[in-house]
């Protein structure tokens, strides 16, 4: 009976690969007590048995009934050993190899328990490719989560991608795979095959905790030490993180798709990691931003999903260095006082074939059903967040991008696709919860697990929601019934305004309210006033194009705008060549149009985005009351005639006021009437018309006396000239005693 079970493994063994290999293969005792050591190397000739650290010999390997199995046997009792096994193949080529079924499991029973429980906040410490010593050996320690396979194998180059060689152990029903292979070293590429319970053998698939990954097309993981980078940032992440992050702070963040900010022009290709290092630290510090965000820089096929269709959570793109190498962009930019912001992409993952769809050969990471389960307008799927190994995969994410990469914030990408489980559905194609609404319970329980662990982990990092409904409290506390977002970024304002400026000037008065309206609910979340990459893509053209009229006019409107949105409340996002009015729309497999800073007109724009950051940060109070009503004041804001606004920005103290008056038509208004609280002396700050921004030069030169009576149902006033399609900002030069 005992041979029968035997043959039977053997027989499976051979042809596709034995689901428990470490019970047959490596060595073992028989009932009698003696070592037998037991092999499959399907292309040796011969085998011969090693002592690992002495190198004496015990002899020749027999051949065994099925091929490529081989078989030693001890005749007397001895202890277990350490062994290695000289082979030469039947090419003749003779090698040594350290068999890897000799070694004990690397994962402890508690790991096991906290990974199947969804309770391992480190689990890329744990699965995924580590190099290390195990037993005093050197190599690679793999762990994977594929509960519903028959077998998982390990395979690559290193094996000629025999899924027969490399099978993995199963630890008990945790549905963790692991094995530890001796001499594989730091840069061997691998992927995972495996055998369903089907008895189907699916695509290779890619590592899910991969650190590193070939480039694109190729998609085979690739073995990267986890922490090996010397970090220079220890003053930022004691200090200078918190100052940055403050929600207080003056925050003005440089949105940045890494493969098209600028291009090596001599080589026709975009910037890598180190000599992203070099240039984007330094412009970001001299034009005034204090955070980049970077679009998703997760491993993914395709370039033309910008990095929103992520394969390798786990890894940095390849696509412009090494791991370490984005690390010391990182480190280049905290040295510079620059906080570091990813886009992340938790709500959906692409069906790619070595991704992690259908990963075991079942809906695995996704819902079986494709009511749950896919986004279609994206092609995408949608992750199961009441699968707790799920849920726990990327929470642990998450905190591995603080901790390994020193990450400072997330925007978290399409929140409201995962609120809703109606999003972009139609009646019928999808299933309401156990309570008959349209809420994603799981998910919403998923969004607030991730903000209270990243914040316990790190309370100075910061996170965005990317959430486009009127969902309430998303960037309020849990314990409040929030989401518990730092910011949320307030689309309404962005398309709004965006609608408003697209307008020609004589139809603008009719319009008003779209510039308006998010005054109403500016202070109902902590907001980022968002000019994003969706704005300037698909057909939708540059911000510079957005503007009516003809050139100077495209950049006295685009001028004026920015003017609005630094003095708005909330705080600040621009993509990338806005700074300069791009005029062109962003393409992901171009450079940003630099060449146009040669022309007078594009440098003024950027030196205008440089001295609104400038004035930004100067002003305390502007920070510290962006998503508070008690820094705000109207003084009119239903000019609709004139498609005039008019509001103050204040701190605690009477002088701290900022007056922002914007004048949306190409109009000189002359003797314009402004009411302020306070009595006294006015400065103009900045005006967007001013000469050195490309105007026309109408600007209020010198003190600003206040007088009476009022205006605006205001005690005091002043009487301005307002610039054509400008904003000017006005601040008390000295108190009235």
């Amino acid at each position: 009976m005992f041979q029968k079970k035997q043959d039977t493994v053997l027989k499976a063994l051979v042809k596709e690969g034995y689901g428990d290999p470490f019970s047959i293969l490596g060595m073992h005792e028989d009932e009698k007590g003696l070592l037998f050591v037991r092999v499959f190397l399907p292309r040796a000739e011969t085998v011969e048995l090693l002592d690992l650290e002495s190198k004496e010999s015990f002899g020749f390997f027999e051949k065994e009934q099925r091929e490529g199995v081989f078989l030693f046997s001890f005749q007397q009792k001895r202890d277990f050993f350490k062994y290695s096994l000289k082979i030469k193949t039947k090419e003749g080529l003779i090698y040594e190899s350290i068999d890897p079924y000799q070694f004990l499991p690397v994962l402890s029973d508690l790991d096991v328990y906290l990974i199947g429980q969804g309770e391992h906040k480190e689990l890329y410490k744990k699965l995924g490719a580590h190099l290390m010593t195990h037993q005093g050996v050197k190599g690679v320690h793999f762990g994977v989560w594929a509960p519903n396979a028959n077998r998982v194998s390990v395979v690559g180059d290193f094996n000629e991608w025999d899924g027969r060689r490399h099978v993995m152990r199963p630890l008990g029903g945790s549905g963790i795979w692991e094995i530890f292979i001796p001499q594989m070293k730091e840069g061997d590429v691998y992927k995972y095959e495996i055998l369903s319970k089907n008895g189907k053998i699916g695509s290779l698939k890619s590592d899910p905790v991969g650190f590193y990954q070939e480039v694109r097309p190729k998609t085979a993981s690739i073995v990267y030490p986890l922490s090996r980078y010397e970090w220079g940032d220890k003053k930022w992440c004691k200090d200078g993180r918190k100052k940055v992050n403050d929600i207080a702070a003056p925050i003005s963040i440089y949105e940045v798709h890494l493969g098209s900010w600028r291009y090596k022009v001599e080589e026709n290709r975009p910037l890598n990691y180190k000599e992203l290092a070099k240039e984007l630290p330094k412009y970001v510090k001299e034009m005034g931003f204090t955070h980049v965000e970077f679009l998703p820089i997760s491993e993914h096929p395709f370039d033309g999903s910008w990095g929103y269709q992520v394969i390798g959570l786990y890894a940095p793109t390849s696509r412009y260095g090494t791991p370490d190498e984005f690390k010391m962009l990182i480190d280049a930019l905290h040295q510079e006082g620059i906080s570091v912001i990813i886009d992340w992409v938790p709500g959906h993952f692409p069906k790619d074939d070595n991704g992690l769809s259908f990963f075991d050969g079942t809906a695995l990471y996704e819902h079986e059903d494709s009511r749950k389960g896919e986004h279609k307008e994206w092609g995408t799927k949608i992750y199961n967040y009441g699968r707790k190994e799920v849920s726990n995969f990327l929470l642990s994410n998450a905190l591995f991008w603080v901790k390994e990469y020193h990450i400072d914030g997330f925007r978290v990408d399409a929140v409201a696709s995962m609120l809703y489980l109606d999003y972009e559905r139609k009646s019928g194609e999808w299933v309401p919860n156990q309570y008959g609404g349209r809420e994603n319970i799981e998910a919403i329980d998923f969004i607030r697990k991730f903000n209270e662990q990243v914040y316990a982990l790190e309370e100075n990092v910061i996170t965005c929601a990317e959430e486009s409904t009127a969902w309430p409290m998303v960037s309020r506390p849990t314990y409040l019934g929030g989401l518990g977002f730092t910011f949320k970024w307030n689309m309404g304002w962005m398309h709004d305004t965006l609608d408003y400026m697209h307008q020609e000037p004589i139809y603008r008065k009719y319009r008003q309210s779209e510039l308006t309206f998010s005054f109403v609910y500016a202070f109902s979340e902590n907001f980022i006033l968002p000019l994003s990459h969706d704005e300037v893509v698909h057909g939708k053209g540059p911000l510079w194009d957005k503007m009516p009229g003809d050139l100077w006019q495209k950049m006295a409107n685009l001028r004026a705008y920015f003017g609005f949105m630094f003095s708005h409340p909330g705080k600040k996002l621009l993509f990338q060549g806005g700074e300069f009015a791009q005029n062109k729309e962003w393409k992901y497999d171009e450079s940003l149009s630099w060449h146009l800073l040669q022309n007078p007109s594009h440098k003024a724009v950027q030196t205008l985005v440089k001295d609104l950051n400038s004035l930004y940060r100067a002003i305390p109070f502007l920070g510290a009351y962006d998503c508070s009503s008690e820094g705000f004041e109207w003084i009119d804001g239903s000019d609709c005639d004139c498609s005039v606004v008019s509001f103050i920005r204040k701190g605690k103290k009477e002088n701290e006021i900022l007056i922002s008056v914007s004048n949306f038509t190409p109009i000189v208004r002359e003797n314009y009437q402004v009411g302020t609280p306070f009595k006294g002396e006015y400065i103009e700050v900045l005006n967007t018309d001013d000469l050195k921004y490309g105007g026309s030069g109408v600007v209020n030169k010198g003190t600003l006396q206040t007088h009476e009576p009022g205006w605006n149902f205001k005690p005091y006033a002043l009487t301005l000239t307002l610039a054509p399609l400008s904003t000017i900002l006005l601040k008390v030069k000295t108190d009235a005693k």
